[in-house]
């Protein structure tokens, strides 16, 4: 079988879909990743075939951009998807123009993030299987509310009615550039937003619940990780992870837009001297202000570090709260948009992570009291229990075998 992914957001969002190839192609099939130019690195270096869509996701995220805006101002959704939605309607028509091209004699096209809605329109001109994914559940259920509203905002009774919500918002902003891409290949113009199709998401059902209400199309598989075996530790890390008691990572991926001086100010007095390697990712923090005990470090497998770490200090995107909890230690959720706030919830509710801090008004205070409930050996004994469930999961296994099922049927 031949598969073509087509995907658009940060190096993150892009990750999980180089697993899946990889396990699509090690099991005799197909598969090219198209994703924008700068997350395509973990692609490649699996042997993963890619392809660059049209645009510039770390350029959206630089300091006077729309989406920068949004973390400043608390990632409300409105301001969410309207950021988002911008730049995959700026794209729509170039985005769909390479996947039908990527995707000539195909079998099927995997649609996710900010390319959705062009790649279902490219199945539909190439006349194959479309397959939604990601690793974030939008399927309709009454377990759970969208994760892109805040889960203290809605009511469990309207939590069925927050998905459908906040998916007809979404297509609205995505409807009309959509379907003007759409009219260049002579395809009919779409009113509503796609339904019924299968979907597959790269989310653990032992950290998520898997919600009895699903159709029998949808499937929580997993965690997708493939481990790059040639990557080694620089030597200058693992002398510092070997030179005293594992440390607590602090990082916020792609986040950028927070006051990032403060928020770092208030980490160094509530570490109080405490061991740590910080990620500055995409956050423009200068990384020579900080003191001895901090060990600044660049991209790193997460899958290698977070189970030399104590705990984890993140934003709470899919992937790194994945990461975290399949490593069997404790996270510390700093949420800025989208949902994150979703994860902060769900990893508070398995008992491994306190109330997420407010990464626009942090405190010495709520740092401190958050360090303390992840040194708590009740909380690390939680922790390392959902870790060993998870590592027992074979996230792209089943995944693959889940998209060969589709696809044969």
């Amino acid at each position: 079988m031949k598969f073509v992914v087509a995907t658009y957001g940060t190096e993150g969002d892009a990750r999980p879909f180089a697993a899946l190839c990889r396990g699509l192609m090690d099991a005799g099939h197909e598969a090219r990743l198209l994703a924008d130019g700068s997350t395509l690195g973990s692609a490649r270096a699996l042997g993963v075939p890619t392809e660059v869509l049209a645009g510039d996701i770390r350029g959206a995220f630089g300091s006077d951009q729309a989406i920068t805006g949004v973390v400043a101002k608390g990632g409300g959704f409105k301001d969410t998807t309207r950021a988002l939605a911008k730049m995959a309607n700026d794209n729509a028509a170039f985005w769909l123009r390479t996947i039908i091209e990527a995707g000539e004699g195909c079998d099927a096209v995997i649609a996710a993030g900010l390319a959705a809605f062009v790649a279902f329109s490219a199945a539909e001109y190439l006349d194959v299987r479309c397959i939604g994914s990601g690793m974030i559940p939008i399927t309709p259920t009454a377990l759970f509310p969208s994760p892109f509203l805040p889960p203290r905002w809605v009511p469990r009774s309207l939590n069925r009615a927050s998905h459908r919500f906040v998916n007809a918002m979404l297509w609205k902003a995505f409807r009309d550039k959509t379907n003007a891409a759409r009219a260049m290949f002579q395809l009919p113009p779409r009113k509503a937003v796609w339904t019924g199709h299968p979907m597959v998401y790269g989310v653990s059902p032992n950290l998520l619940r898997e919600p009895a209400d699903w159709p029998a199309n949808v499937h929580l598989s997993g965690q997708w990780l493939m481990r790059d075996s040639t990557w080694m530790p620089p030597r200058a890390l693992a002398d510092f992870l070997a030179a005293g008691e594992a440390p607590i990572y602090i990082g916020f991926g792609s986040m950028s837009g927070f006051d990032n001086a403060r928020l770092l100010d208030v980490l160094v007095e509530a570490m109080a001297g405490r061991r740590a390697l910080f990620y500055p990712g995409w956050s423009g923090v200068d990384a020579k202000a900080l003191p001895a005990n901090f060990f600044v470090i660049g991209d790193t497998p997460h899958d290698w570090l977070f189970p030399r770490m104590t705990a984890v200090i993140h934003h709470g995107g899919s992937g790194t709260s994945h990461s975290a909890a399949r490593a069997g230690v404790p996270s510390i959720v700093v949420p800025f948009a989208g949902d994150q706030f979703f994860w902060a919830e769900h990893l508070r509710l398995a008992g491994i992570a306190p109330v997420a801090v407010d990464g626009r008004r942090p405190s010495v205070k709520a740092f401190a009291g958050a360090l303390d409930f992840v040194a708590s050996e009740e909380v690390r004994n939680r922790a390392r229990v959902l870790g060993e469930t998870m590592r027992a999961e074979s996230g792209v296994a089943d995944a693959v075998a889940v998209l060969e099922r589709i696809v044969a049927g």
